[in-house]
């Protein structure tokens, strides 16, 4: 059979040789020689290659080898190489043989186990990376849930308290109303009425907390929705300060807003902007209160935000005066696991996480400036 295969080879390309371009180039077929072994053919030929170039004609001669694998009842071409020839070789001293292309193939189904074994990996470290993402996210979420149990403490007070007001006007209320004394009841009712709406205001208060908690907690459905960048930024700032605050008794540091009034609703995920904002302030806090630590004279901590309306987009500006982030790592910060904490006190996936949501999620920007020992600036660039 193989001698059949070969002789049907051979007669195939002395009949039709390589299709011809006279007016481009030449080729003479010096000798041709073809192993077939079993699916796989390996040809070699030598050709003169004759070519007329600005009315030079140029000659050179070539050693072309080409591999092809038979499949589907067709002879399917795999590789071509060419190059000058091996003068050491003689005519009919060829470059392959059964043995050669055994051990190609046995390579080639190597290299096949060892890609299905790859792929199996990639797919293995995609699934952890996506556990290590969640556990950040919960991390993060247990952090906050006490500064959050203190957030919303203030608002229940204050419904709690305006409620009890309320049920001593009411009582009062209805005996000047059995009095007979319109104009004091009418009074007493313009307090209870005040009273409620502070009770409604901070009772939505109240609500917003529960609600950012809770979406913080849940994996993102990416959904878009036009949202208050003031009040979201102005959410996660205390949630993060209270967060802090929980966690270490002594943490203070003074906070400064600045936000834009003009400011439009911007069409954002609010539970992944606010997972970025909350990152950005924990950092901040983290660093104000290490640089707190050095016992450096007259140091007060601060951390601020501030929110612009640009032409075509809406700009977030985190500063703290903290240690900063030294230069060698500015350009490795945004990276997966890269951390600038010591061991144990980082994962390095929060900032790689929120460029990951500003860029790719929103189309936006992450930059990050800043000055060893004085001061870090994160800026969050969002499209309207």
């Amino acid at each position: 059979n193989e001698r059949a295969e070969n002789k049907a080879a051979y007669k195939l390309i002395n009949q039709k040789g390589i299709e011809q371009f006279p007016d481009l180039f030449k080729l003479e077929f010096l000798w041709t020689h073809l192993t077939v072994f079993e699916n796989t053919a390996w040809v070699e030929c030598e050709v003169i290659w004759t070519q007329e170039i600005n009315n030079e004609i140029l000659k050179e001669r070539v050693r072309n080898t080409t591999i092809l694998k038979h499949e589907n009842n067709k002879w399917w071409v795999v590789h071509v190489h060419g190059s000058s020839p091996d003068y050491r070789l003689q005519d009919g001293d060829y470059m392959t043989n059964a043995k050669t292309i055994i051990r190609n193939n046995e390579l080639e189904r190597q290299v096949h186990e060892r890609t299905a074994e790859l792929n199996k990996l990639l797919q293995d470290l995609k699934a952890t990376q996506a556990q290590l993402i969640q556990s950040e996210k919960m991390a993060s979420l247990g952090e906050l849930t006490a500064g959050i149990a203190h957030e919303i403490q203030n608002p229940l007070n204050f419904v709690n308290n305006f409620s009890e007001v309320n049920i001593e006007l009411i009582d009062e209320m209805q005996e000047q109303l059995k009095a007979g004394k319109m104009d004091e009841a009418i009074s007493i009712s313009k307090d209870i009425k005040e009273n409620e709406e502070k009770i409604s205001h901070h009772g939505k208060r109240a609500e917003g907390i529960v609600k950012g908690m809770l979406q913080h907690s849940r994996s993102s459905s990416g959904q878009k929705e036009a949202t208050d960048i003031n009040n979201l930024v102005d959410e996660c700032l205390r949630l993060s300060f209270h967060g802090m605050r929980a966690k270490d008794n002594s943490f203070n540091a003074k906070t400064v807003t600045e936000f834009d009034e003009s400011q439009p609703k911007v069409n954002i995920n609010p539970q992944d902007i606010g997972r970025v904002l909350l990152n950005l302030f924990t950092n901040s806090f983290y660093s104000v209160t290490q640089k707190r630590k050095q016992g450096i004279e007259n140091y007060e901590p601060l951390v601020s935000v501030k929110t612009v309306v640009a032409a075509s987009c809406v700009l977030i500006t985190i500063r703290d005066n903290g240690n900063g982030i030294p230069q060698q790592a500015l350009d490795k910060i945004f990276h997966p696991f890269f951390t600038t904490k010591p061991t144990g006190q980082g994962t390095g996936l929060g900032l790689s996480i929120s460029y990951d949501i500003i860029t790719k999620g929103h189309g936006g920007e992450l930059k990050a400036e800043t000055k060893e020992g004085e001061f870090a600036e994160f800026t969050i660039i969002l499209p309207l």
